[in-house]
């Protein structure tokens, strides 16, 4: 079942859309699927090796899962990126700068 705002998602019936969000977003691959499409549109193919050759069905199913959140979008180039997950890449870029310096700290 897709994710929603407004809908019960694992670890939560309330429908809040920052626990929706999370569901979406914790899904195993999710992140680094939008993370490698950061930089723009990438074939399956190319996104598949970018994610360290992940398994072809679960690339697969975490784009539909991606697409069904509105977060990723297939265009003439291959797979990118929606306004709003480019809306979402500061953060994302926000949380790497701290996991560089966290790393640092742990080193």
């Amino acid at each position: 079942m897709p994710v929603s705002p407004r809908r019960s998602v694992r670890g939560s019936a309330t429908g809040r859309p920052i626990m929706a969000v999370l569901d979406l977003l914790g899904r195993r691959w999710s992140l680094r699927v939008l993370w490698e499409l950061r930089d723009g549109p990438l074939t399956f193919r190319a996104l598949q090796a970018a994610c360290d050759d992940i398994s072809p069905s679960v690339l697969q199913q975490r784009l539909k899962d991606l697409r069904q959140g509105a977060l990723v979008d297939h265009d003439g180039e291959g797979y990118a990126l929606t306004a709003s997950a480019r809306a979402l890449m500061p953060t994302l870029l926000a949380l790497n700068d701290w996991a560089e310096d966290w790393a640092e700290t742990r080193a």
